[in-house]
């Protein structure tokens, strides 16, 4: 697989979208009850959220023969705010190189420390790459309680 990572734009929204919707639904539904994972993945309908996402942090895509096939993006200098990969190009390392891209930008940034907040389903992926939970939160969305994690690692 070649694998091409570049910057976000704003006509990538309709394919981070779907590979958004798309893993949360197929990936994370083992981990979440079919209530949650239909709220989670409501958040691909907030055009405006991706759009502020795109032009105001650093965001990357991953692509392979023009097709985004994950995505992550940093917020604040260095606060990992997100990392997708599409349900069908799962474990071929593409969250591991943005993951490595996005590491080096906070490093870039003059920060020692990145966090983020993972789910219950990526916790174990972020624990193989040396990331420790400083705490386990329970967070409200739309009106649905979600357990997830508050994890960070020392660059």
């Amino acid at each position: 697989m070649e694998l091409k990572i570049r910057q976000a734009t704003l006509e990538d929204i309709p394919e981070i979208t779907s590979v958004f919707r798309d893993t949360i639904r197929a990936i994370n539904s083992k981990d979440y009850s079919e209530k949650q994972i239909q709220v989670w993945a409501s958040g691909a309908n907030d055009l405006d959220k991706w759009e502020d996402r795109i032009k105001n942090n650093y965001f990357i895509v991953a692509e392979n023969e023009n097709r985004i096939v994950g995505f992550a993006y940093l917020k604040n200098g260095n606060y990992f705010d997100g990392l997708f990969v599409h349900k069908d190009y799962q474990r071929q390392g593409i969250a591991i190189k943005l993951m490595r891209i996005i590491e080096s930008k906070v490093i870039t940034n003059g920060y020692e420390i990145i966090k983020s907040d993972v789910s219950i389903t990526a916790l174990p992926f972020f624990e193989d790459q040396y990331y420790s939970v400083e705490k386990k939160q329970k967070k409200s969305f739309k009106g649905l309680v979600f357990e997830n994690y508050i994890v960070y690692k020392e660059l």
